[in-house]
This record gives C-alpha cells, sequence and structure tokens, in this order.
C-alpha cells in the first residue's frame, strides 16, 4: 500500500516537472523577432506671444513704519502704471514682501541700526509684446526699482509642441529605416512608441535692479523660442 502511494506521488511529480519544462520558452525563442530601439527628436521655432517680468519698489527709512509706508506709496503707483499700459490685474501677482532691518559694520564695534528696508516684488504677465518696453519705462517713471529678467513664453504650448512632434516622428521613421537598410532589414511595424516631456528653450533677458528712470522707448527683443519633443521607439524588422 505504502509503495503505490510512494510510486503515485513520485509519478505526479515527474508530470509536473515535465509539464514545467514544456512550459518554458526553447533557448532560441526569444530571438523569434528581430527588434530595433532608437530615438529622436523634434524641433520647432516659435515666435512667443507673451512675457513674464519681475519688477518692484525697494525703500528704506529710519523706521519700519516709514519704509513700508513709502514703500506702498511707490507701489501703488507702479500698479496703477500697470493697469494704464494694459496690464490686467489678473497678470499681476504679489512674488515677495518683506521689511528688514539694516546694519552697519565697524571694526571693533558691535552692528549699528541704521534703518529699515521696506521691499514689494510683483509678476507681471505682458499679453501684447509690442508695450513691452513702453511698460517698463512707465513702471520704471513712477518709481520702480528694480526690474529683474524677462522671460518670454507662449500662451498656448500646443500648435508648436504638436509640430515638433510630427518633426520627431517623422525623424523617427526616417532612421529606422536607415538602419534596418543597413543591416539588410525592413521595417515590419512599429510596436512602441514612448514621447519625453516636451521641452521649452527659451533665454531670460537680464534687466538689473534700476535705480535711475529708462530711457525712453526701451527697446525688448523677443526673438525665438525652440519647443523640442523626445520621442523613442521600438520596431519590428523583417528579411
Amino acid at each position: 500500500m505504502h509503495r503505490s502511494i510512494r510510486a503515485g506521488v513520485l509519478a505526479a511529480l515527474l508530470t509536473l516537472a515535465a509539464t514545467a519544462a514544456s512550459a518554458q520558452p526553447g533557448p532560441d525563442s526569444r530571438f523569434g523577432a528581430t527588434t530595433l530601439d532608437i530615438a529622436a527628436t523634434g524641433e520647432v521655432q516659435a515666435s512667443p506671444d507673451m512675457a513674464t517680468i519681475d519688477l518692484g519698489v525697494t525703500t528704506a527709512a529710519p523706521t519700519a513704519a516709514a519704509a513700508l509706508a513709502d514703500n506702498a506709496a511707490d507701489m501703488t503707483r507702479v500698479i496703477a502704471a500697470l493697469k494704464a499700459a494694459g496690464v490686467a490685474a489678473r497678470d499681476i501677482q504679489t512674488a515677495s514682501l518683506s521689511v528688514s532691518p539694516q546694519y552697519a559694520y565697524d571694526q571693533n564695534q558691535p552692528p549699528r541700526l541704521t534703518g529699515y528696508q521696506a521691499s514689494n516684488q510683483v509678476t507681471v504677465t505682458v499679453r501684447d509684446l509690442t508695450k513691452l518696453g513702453g511698460t517698463v519705462d512707465a513702471v520704471v517713471g513712477v518709481g520702480a526699482t528694480n526690474v529683474g529678467s524677462i522671460q518670454f513664453g507662449l500662451v498656448s504650448h500646443v500648435p508648436a509642441e504638436n509640430a515638433a512632434r510630427l518633426a520627431a516622428v517623422k525623424a523617427l521613421d526616417d532612421k529606422a529605416a536607415l538602419y534596418a537598410e543597413a543591416s539588410g532589414y525592413k521595417i515590419g511595424r512599429l510596436i512602441n512608441l514612448t514621447e519625453g516631456e516636451p521641452q521649452q528653450s527659451v533665454r531670460p533677458m537680464v534687466m538689473g535692479a534700476l535705480a535711475v528712470r529708462a530711457a525712453p522707448s526701451t527697446p525688448v527683443e523677443s526673438g525665438d523660442l525652440t519647443v523640442r519633443v523626445d520621442v523613442t521607439g521600438e520596431f519590428e524588422l523583417i528579411r
């Protein structure tokens, strides 16, 4: 009885082992298809249709309250000038507001309080680039003391990104065909296509801090933006 049980168990184990072995892929099965993995890039040039600019007012006074009051008065004029130049209220956003003590440091002496400095900085979106230079002139003319970098951009990235996608896929197809021909194959089908994060290359224009009035009609050149899309593809090759 015990022998028959042991024989049955052994037979079952042998059957499972044989089934598992038959389910395993053969040594050459993974070479049943020849594939090609490549990457390509598509780039297009686009003219910007908006810009963001950082600007603000820095004031100093003997007391914190006086510094903040002077700053508020100047900043109110700056915001009024922005709106008069055609900038909508929704396109003016406070970026930072601070009041800090100022000290003089004399040799071998403890720090000496000399007053307070107040700073109010805003980020402004200008949607009419023909008015950008005039907007800078206007705010500096009414008291803005700091004008930071100007960064150009696109209200909608979709058209430029779609054009870059088409260019990227065309470049991918051309490269795949080149590799296939060079290796004696033909393109069978596209197995997989992956897109990377679209990129926009923009060069900020640094205006720097301004302590005096800007020259009338400050020239600002927007140039072009480069929109780039990277793709990778896997192709099946056939003889």
